[in-house]
């Protein structure tokens, strides 16, 4: 497949992601107090199944997904990728402005909608800031497919396994913020469509530019 078919298909997919996202965003605004049948019913079961050791193992968990270690994941992944000391440096220091561009965007969205946190005697971990989209899940999610994505720019044959293990790991930090009672599910829903519609639109921007552009229909 060409560069120019994979950008059109991430430009594509940036597109549906965005809109979704917007029209998830539109039902929390409007209707702030009207929960999903699924956010009610899984924050209820996380409250009501915490035993001790599950809930200090989803902690250690959500913990990786914030903070300084996805900024530490992207350098060494940086690092990894570029074949010269030039090229390291500028691949880390790309990823890293990706994930701190997507940080401030999702920051700023968040703060628009401004959507309460479910009630504060259901956390089992600390938290701070409104609710939707979930920062830990974007940022886990975005860290995620940057990290795939250096894997890739590598070169050389990326293992599924690999793949697999970011991923799960980039899906399950979300989770943990329904489990540990932070967050409602359509939060985390939010965050993973925020990473995917800002990671497909920085591939779509580095196909264009690395490759042949799409020629125009017509």
């Amino acid at each position: 497949m060409t560069r120019a078919r994979l950008a059109r298909r991430a430009g594509w997919l940036a597109l549906t992601a965005a809109v979704l996202f917007a029209l998830l965003a539109m039902w929390v605004v409007r209707t702030p107090d009207h929960l999903l049948p699924a956010d009610v019913n899984l924050h209820r079961w996380s409250v009501e199944h915490r035993p001790a050791i599950a809930s200090a193992s989803a902690r250690v968990v959500t913990d990786t997904g914030t903070g300084f270690i996805p900024y530490v994941l992207l350098l060494l992944a940086g690092l990894y990728a570029g074949r010269t000391t030039r090229q390291r440096a500028i691949t880390a220091a790309a990823l890293l402005l990706c994930l701190g561009a997507g940080q401030t965007l999702r920051y700023a969205v968040m703060t628009l909608i401004a959507r309460p946190r479910p009630a504060v005697e259901d956390w089992a971990t600390p938290a701070s800031g409104w609710s939707f989209p979930s920062g830990h899940t974007s940022t886990a999610a975005m860290t995620a497919g940057l990290l795939i994505a250096a894997l890739f720019l590598r070169g050389s044959r990326v293992p599924r396994t690999a793949v697999a293990v970011i991923g799960l790991w980039g899906a399950v930090v979300g989770l943990t913020r329904v489990y540990l009672g932070v967050h409602w599910f359509t939060d985390v829903i939010g965050g993973w469509l925020f990473a995917t519609a800002w990671l497909s639109l920085l591939t779509f921007a580095y196909l264009w530019r690395t490759g042949d552009r799409p020629a125009a229909d017509g």
